[in-house]
């Protein structure tokens, strides 16, 4: 009943409330070792974490869950470690203005199954920094692996002697109740499925939620393609597929498409040439134009097998060329499967409307890949595409996210601007889960124009 329901949040909300009143009097060094003990405990657990999300969620592959485990551990509180978020950030001398860091307060994150681990992880390290209480409501395919997360981060946090219920999960599963969570804190976290992102959007409390992805990943004329394919190849097939950052179409120049298709060949890809097997391939992904449920997060081998076909043992990745864009092809549009879409193109203009065309029908404002070593063709594509973040000459999968390697801010929630109907264009990040104070000083020396100045 929704009586029950909400009686049930409002004690989550207010023991987090409790917790959270006591943790944003905490110093800088007590809430930085907070933050890092949530992600080491990632970091030191990731195989076994990384068996138990395969296990459950029955998608993607233990030793790339183990590299994600540790990689986004890492690179996450190595982006926190050392930065100012509790107290006086700055005083800027030219405008006076002295900035002051607050909580937000309690924040709701929604976690997908896609990534049951390192997102609660990180959007916990992230509401932590400012000092903030974190509730997490996961996927319901998920709901053991990532409660066992935050029992062990919580039982981290017991040692450094942190409030009781600084970090909560739900343990009744029901839209009901996870209507009732975002209505009632403070800031929303949404990361999964477009239903679920404008739930969060709607449910009356400042959202951050992301996009869908459908990385479009451009090869420049001339670029060295054996530099470039083996990149996608690890990008697409990471996972087993079900990373929002992956690769998902390749788009060649159509001089060299051959020997791109030779190139994938040869580090393990197979070809589908034939029509009929592009027919079944596509049977097998898709259903009435929507992910078949039975091919998401699965290898190269089972994706075969749905579709009937007889494939290599050792192949890596299914490459297929495409009949159109995603506005008349599904393969153009998100596959959730170690599957990339191929497309050839004349001239660089071309393959750019490829793209274009992929995100209108999926993905639009999440994320291109380009493989070039023209910085004239490197800002015409970032242009001409309406994407929050352009990945060069790197793995998509694993840099958009962030990288040691890369600028953008680690994290596994990537907004997608209003592109995707969503709030931010860039990584969330802890700065989106603080409210910051201004001190505004009288500056009488301060120069004023005259209207002369400014109108004539």
């Amino acid at each position: 009943m929704e009586t029950d329901s909400r009686a049930y949040i409002d004690g989550y909300i207010e023991r987090a409330r409790k917790a959270q009143a006591v943790f944003e009097k905490m110093s800088q060094k007590e809430v930085d070792a907070a933050v890092k003990a949530v992600g080491k405990v990632v970091y030191d657990n990731a195989e076994y974490l990384a068996e138990i999300a395969v296990e459950e969620t029955g998608m993607g592959n233990v030793p790339d869950k183990i590299a994600k485990n540790r990689q986004k551990s890492k690179i996450v509180w190595n982006n926190l470690r050392g930065k100012k978020s509790r107290g006086i950030l700055d005083t800027d001398e030219t405008t006076g203005i002295t900035r002051i860091a607050k909580p937000v307060g309690v924040v709701a994150a929604i976690t997908p199954c896609t990534n049951p681990i390192v997102t609660p992880m990180s959007n916990t390290m992230f509401a932590l920094k400012c000092g903030n209480a974190i509730i997490i409501t996961p996927h319901h395919k998920s709901i053991k692996c990532s409660t066992r997360t935050v029992e062990m981060i919580n039982a981290e946090l017991a040692k450094l002697g942190m409030p009781e219920n600084l970090v909560q999960i739900l343990d009744e599963h029901s839209r009901e109740n996870t209507r009732n969570l975002i209505s009632s804190a403070d800031v929303v976290v949404a990361t999964g499925g477009g239903g679920m992102v404008s739930a969060a959007y709607s449910s009356g409390r400042p959202a951050l939620g992301v996009g869908a992805g459908n990385v479009q990943c451009i090869i420049d004329e001339n670029y060295d393609y054996k530099e470039a394919v083996p990149k996608i190849i690890t990008g697409r097939t990471f996972d087993y597929g079900i990373i929002c950052s992956g690769e998902q179409s390749v788009i060649c120049p159509e001089k060299d498409f051959d020997a791109i298709m030779k190139e994938f060949e040869s580090n393990g890809g197979y070809i589908v040439r034939d029509k009929d097997e592009l027919e079944k391939v596509r049977g097998a992904l898709f259903q009435d134009g929507k992910p078949n449920r039975h091919s998401v997060g699965q290898s190269c081998r089972k994706v075969a097998e749905l579709a009937g076909i007889d494939i290599p043992e050792d192949t890596r990745i299914i490459v297929v060329e495409a009949e159109g864009t995603g506005l008349t092809d599904p393969l153009g549009g998100e596959k959730m499967a170690p599957v990339i879409a191929a497309y050839k193109y004349d001239t660089l203009a071309d393959g750019v409307q490829i793209a274009r065309e992929n995100l209108e029908k999926e993905g639009k404002g999440h994320s291109v890949s380009f493989h070039s070593d023209s910085e004239e063709h490197i800002e015409y594509v970032g242009n001409e595409l309406c994407v929050s973040r352009f990945v060069i000459n790197q793995v998509c999968a694993s840099s958009a996210g962030g990288s040691f390697y890369n600028g953008l801010a680690p994290t596994n929630t990537l907004g997608c601007g209003s592109w995707g109907h969503n709030s931010i264009s860039e990584n969330l990040d802890y700065k989106h889960l603080m409210n910051v104070s201004r001190i505004a000083r009288y500056m009488p020396d301060n120069y004023v124009p005259s209207d002369e100045e400014l109108w004539g």
